[in-house]
């Protein structure tokens, strides 16, 4: 199954966060512990695609596993990840914007058949917050919407 997000109205190249002032903002999928296609933080849009695999587990359970798959089963989420990316190169983190997985699961509860390998989950997320900051914590609507296409 494929996860796409696709981030729009992004908060800026520059911001002053609570204590630190941050020059280079950007914006990336975390792959393990690497952001993965950085996006600058003024751009207009931004896009990710990622694999999401699942697997159905002897409990009855349902676990999802990919590249960008963080987090505990039953508590699996994909971050977005926000940093200054300096003169060399380096990114330093400084906030994290959360999408639980659970909530994409939910999009197939109780439909016949359920989420499958050749679906396509598209997350449409606001990356600025209510005060004008890079968006981070736990993703919810009305500032995250997700739309199922059947594959």
């Amino acid at each position: 199954m494929l996860l796409e997000i696709r981030g729009h109205h992004l908060p800026g190249r520059t911001w002053a966060g609570d204590t630190v002032a941050h020059d280079d903002v950007h914006v990336g999928l975390q792959v393990g512990r690497e952001p993965a296609e950085l996006v600058p933080g003024d751009a207009d849009r931004a896009t990710w695609t990622t694999e999401l695999r699942l697997v159905d587990l002897p409990d009855g359970t349902t676990d999802v596993r990919g590249p960008a798959v963080q987090g505990r089963r039953g508590e699996r989420f994909v971050y977005l990840t926000w940093g200054d990316l300096g003169a060399d190169g380096g990114f330093a983190m400084f906030r994290r914007a959360k999408l639980m997985l659970a909530d994409v699961l939910a999009l197939g509860a109780g439909t016949d058949p359920g989420l499958g390998p050749d679906d396509h989950v598209v997350a449409t997320v606001d990356l600025t917050d209510e005060r004008g900051g890079p968006r981070c914590a736990r993703l919810e609507p009305p500032a995250l919407t997700l739309t199922l296409a059947r594959g």
